[in-house]
C-alpha cells in the first residue's frame, strides 16, 4: 500500500498555499524579534518560514517531507528533513514555531518532549493547528464512504485533533507554561474544487483503495459535500477548526 501521506510541493502549492497565507495570525502571537534563533517544525516549502528571516531571525527549518525540504532548500531556507518526535537539539532555540502541522502528529507527547529538549530555558512554543472539530464534516464524508466499501474508515483517519485542556495538559506535564490557548472556527474558502483538497489532504482515505476505485469514491465525497460545503457562488468552504497556543519553557 502507498504511504498514507506524501506531499508534492507543486500539488500543495496549488491547492494549499491557503495555509501559509493564513499563518500571519500566529506569527503575531510568536512576536520574532531580530537575531532571535527559531526552529520552524514543519516548514513545508518555506513559504511562511521566509516571514520568520525578514523579521530578522536566525531559522532552522524541519519537516519531514524531503520533497518539500528541497523546495524550501530553493528559497534559500537552512531546511532539513527530520521528524517532530526525533528533533536532534539540545536547548538550541529561542523559540519553536508550528503552522498546520501538528493536527498530523499523533504520537504528540514524544513529539512536545521533542520541542522542549531544543528550547533554551525560557524559550517559546507558539503554534497553530487543527482542533477538536476542525473538518469534521470533510472526515465524515470520507469516513463514512470508505465504511460503505467495507473498508474501516475510522482506521484510515490520519490527523489528531485535540481539544485545548488536552493538548495544554500535555504540555504542562512536558514541563511548559501555557500561557495562552484558544480553539476557534475558521471557514476556509478553498481556490478551487473539493476534489482538490481531498487529493491534497485526504491521502490516508484514498490509498485504502485500488487505484480502480478512487475516482468514484472521491466523486461520492464530494457530491455528499457539495451541499454542506459549496457556497451559493460556487465556492468551497472547508470547515476548519483551529487550536492555537503560547506555552513557555518553565
Amino acid at each position: 500500500m502507498p504511504p498514507a501521506q506524501t506531499w508534492d510541493p507543486d500539488v500543495y502549492a496549488r491547492n494549499a498555499r491557503f495555509v501559509s497565507n493564513l499563518g500571519a495570525p500566529v506569527l503575531r502571537w510568536l512576536a520574532p524579534q531580530p537575531g532571535e534563533r527559531i526552529l520552524d517544525l514543519g516548514c513545508g516549502d518555506g513559504a511562511l518560514t521566509l516571514r520568520l528571516l525578514e523579521a530578522g531571525c536566525e531559522v532552522v527549518a524541519v519537516d519531514s517531507s524531503a520533497p518539500q525540504v528541497e523546495a524550501a532548500r530553493k528559497l534559500g531556507l537552512d531546511a532539513r528533513v527530520i521528524s517532530g518526535e526525533e528533533l536532534p537539539f539540545h536547548e538550541e532555540f529561542d523559540a519553536v514555531f508550528s503552522n498546520a502541522v501538528l493536527h498530523w502528529i499523533k504520537r504528540a507527547n514524544e513529539m512536545i518532549a521533542s520541542v522542549y529538549r531544543s528550547l533554551k530555558p525560557g524559550g517559546r512554543f507558539v503554534a497553530e493547528c487543527g482542533g477538536y472539530g476542525c473538518v469534521n464534516k470533510i472526515k465524515s464524508a470520507l469516513v463514512e464512504a470508505l465504511n460503505r466499501r467495507s473498508i474501516a474508515g475510522e482506521a484510515a483517519v490520519p490527523w489528531y485533533f485535540p481539544q485545548p485542556d488536552d493538548y495544554a495538559a500535555r504540555l504542562e506535564r512536558a514541563g511548559f507554561r501555557v500561557d495562552r490557548i484558544e480553539l476557534f472556527p475558521r471557514p476556509t474558502p478553498l481556490p478551487g474544487d473539493i476534489i482538490g483538497w481531498l487529493e491534497t489532504f485526504g491521502q490516508a482515505f484514498v490509498n485504502a483503495l485500488s487505484p480502480a476505485d478512487r475516482k468514484d469514491y472521491l466523486e461520492e465525497v464530494r457530491a455528499r459535500l457539495e451541499p454542506q460545503l459549496r457556497d451559493s457562488t460556487g465556492t468551497w468552504i472547508a470547515d476548519y477548526v483551529r487550536l492555537r497556543f503560547a506555552a513557555v519553557k518553565a
